[in-house]
């Protein structure tokens, strides 16, 4: 028979919550230790022999865990009966490193009684199912992959612990729990960026940490969505890259149409709007990708690397060693670095001639800009508006749907430049004016009907 081990477990608290078989199971013992006297489960134990003064000794916790599992080793083999009880505060199977090691040996048998753990007492505290919310259990001195949704942070016994994590939790939700089930409990709220300063910190201190979803998990599980609705729904699975073409376009100007409401209106309702049609947006680049990549050409990881990589090229003055003081500055950068990555020889080049007039006609001012070709002063685009204005040759009759025509008289012409020149130097979208004054003016009509 091989020298035996029994762990036992002193649960996470008070004297008064270590079970009466614990206590039974160590008054029976011929050879006992105690890890630690340094916790209050441990408080009723007499004259139990504790490791504590090995704390003092240790060069470090690895060499010290090793040297005590070494010496329960010896001590098992010499007992009466092969055998040695070893109590450790909480439960033996929760972030206790000797217990890991004592398993690992193959010189002795190892047998578990287990406590309440610090897990259970935390849950409690909070009044939640370490399932239902899928509780991951951490330790503060390993290096941990944040994920979304609740950790419980162990080993938090130190300022210098906590300062190392408030660098780690800049958006999470902490909660500090301290000295569970005993009189001086603490369970409360912390911001991250106060950690190293909540306090005096034991070794019964400890982190509830939720971590808020994380851009990189949603788009992972929304292209597993989008594959999924590839192999699974009729409709999906028949759509091409041509297929969805108007619908791209489509989604584009709910999107447009959703920011204006929030930029007009910036509260729960519009923000909400605007989430959701952003999303339909999204999902159709996500369909793209993943057409593409069921033809091996590309996936959606390729169109975001060659973006961030586009994006890099064409800031060198954050990336690189240019400077740029201004946004105009910027602009001009921007569009001689285009001309050099595409090989293109206008700065008109590769522009949408399908765009909305005034968009397109404020787009190519844009471009003349940063080239240096900048208008007339505002004052002579404001005098040769009102002149083209006045210049204009109007019938006193209206003119019907079907004699509308855009081959007119140049003083239309000049009119318009001249007040789209106005408005880009003013910093005013045109379109959107438009856009905005349609929607004035659609109401009108609909006020117009309800009083009919």
């Amino acid at each position: 028979m091989s020298p035996r081990v029994r762990v036992v477990g002193l649960g996470p608290g008070a004297p008064a919550a270590v079970t009466v078989g614990a206590l039974e199971r160590l008054a029976r013992a011929e050879v006992a230790r105690l890890r630690t006297r340094r916790h209050p489960s441990a408080e009723g134990l007499g004259d139990l022999v504790s490791y504590d003064d090995w704390y003092e000794r240790a060069d470090s916790f690895e060499s010290l865990y090793a040297a005590i599992v070494d010496d329960l080793a010896a001590l098992a083999r010499d007992a009466p009966g092969g055998e040695v009880v070893y109590a450790v505060p909480g439960s033996p199977l929760v972030a206790e490193r000797t217990v890991e090691l004592l398993r690992a040996r193959d010189d002795v048998e190892v047998v578990i009684e287990p406590a309440v753990s610090v897990i259970d007492a935390a849950c409690a505290a909070l009044g939640v199912d370490p399932m239902a919310v899928g509780l991951r259990v951490v330790d503060a001195l390993a290096p941990v992959a944040w994920r979304e949704g609740p950790h419980l942070v162990l080993q938090c016994y130190a300022p210098e612990v906590l300062a190392v994590l408030a660098d780690q939790l800049g958006g999470a939700r902490v909660t500090l729990l301290s000295h569970l089930g005993l009189p001086d409990e603490r369970v409360e709220a912390i911001d991250p960026r106060d950690l190293a300063g909540i306090g005096p910190v034991d070794h019964l201190t400890s982190l509830w940490v939720e971590v808020p979803r994380g851009v990189a998990e949603a788009t992972g599980d929304l292209v597993a969505l989008v594959h999924r609705l590839r192999a699974e729904c009729p409709w999906d699975q028949d759509q091409t890259h041509g297929s969805l073409a108007r619908h791209l376009l489509e989604e584009a100007y709910e999107a447009l149409d959703a920011l204006e409401d929030y930029v007009r209106a910036p509260d729960d309702e519009s923000t909400g709007h605007l989430v959701e049609e952003l999303g339909d947006l999204w999902c159709q680049i996500v369909f793209h990708a993943e057409l593409a990549a069921e033809e091996e050409r590309f996936d959606l990881a390729e169109v975001a690397d060659r973006l961030s990589a586009k994006l890099v090229a064409r800031h060198p003055h954050v990336f690189g060693d240019a400077t740029a003081d201004s946004a105009d500055e910027v602009a001009a950068r921007w569009e001689v670095l285009k001309l050099a990555e595409k090989g293109r020889t206008s700065v008109t080049d590769g522009i949408v001639w399908q765009l909305p007039a005034l968009t397109l006609y404020t787009k190519l001012l844009r471009k003349a800009a940063s080239l240096g070709l900048e208008p007339p002063p505002p004052e002579d685009l404001r005098s040769d508006a009102v002149a083209a204005l006045e210049a204009l040759v109007l019938d006193a009759a209206a003119a019907s749907d079907a004699t509308g025509d855009s081959d007119v008289a140049t003083a239309w012409g000049d009119a318009l430049v001249a007040l789209v020149s106005l408005a880009r130097h003013a910093g005013v979208d045109l379109e959107g004016v438009l856009r905005e004054r349609a929607r004035s003016t659609r109401q009108e009509i609909v006020d117009a009907e309800s009083r009919d």
